[in-house]
């Protein structure tokens, strides 16, 4: 199995083919501090371009794409697949969800050049949840931060231990 899937959302707009539009509102998203995990643009037929977006926190894109004055629309929700570049990872993953009786809608995997990979896998959304039980997929969302952090323990504590005694 890979080392980490999790599950994530997919968005999508239209934009004009013209080559500044889809850069112009990948510019708005990274001014807005969006992080994006996946980007792809297709042809949509009529001067037109489909802009997908797979974002690491989909109400902070939600969020810019209203403030830019964008009309997003959600597409689809997968699962982001990364890990260590080993014979058999997505072998033993596409097993996982044939035991469950899922077929794979479609999947995209990527290596790099220091032996990790990188991939998109989409199932149908009626098994969307039975997929993320047999993959063991974590949550899109991240973890929130403690908002005080009396009683959390820092490295720096004992530095300062040993200076006073010191």
């Amino acid at each position: 199995m890979p080392d980490q899937i999790r599950r994530i959302d997919c968005f999508y707009l239209t934009v004009s083919d013209e080559p500044s539009e889809a850069a112009s509102v990948l510019a708005a998203f990274q001014s807005a501090g969006v992080n994006l995990l996946g980007i792809s643009v297709l042809p949509h037929g009529g001067h037109q371009s489909e802009l997908d977006l797979v974002p690491e926190n989909s109400g902070d894109l939600r969020k810019a794409a209203k403030t830019a004055g964008l009309e997003l629309k959600r597409k689809k929700a997968g699962f982001l697949i990364q890990g260590d570049d080993r014979p058999g990872t997505m072998a033993r993953t596409a097993n996982r969800l044939a035991e469950a009786n899922i077929s794979d809608v479609s999947v995209e995997v990527f290596p790099d050049s220091s032996g990790h990979f990188g991939g998109i896998l989409w199932v149908g959304a009626a098994d969307l949840r039975r997929a993320a039980k047999a993959l063991g997929a974590t949550s899109w969302k991240k973890p929130k931060l403690a908002s005080k952090l009396a009683g959390y323990p820092s490295p720096f504590d004992e530095m300062e231990e040993v200076s006073a005694s010191a």
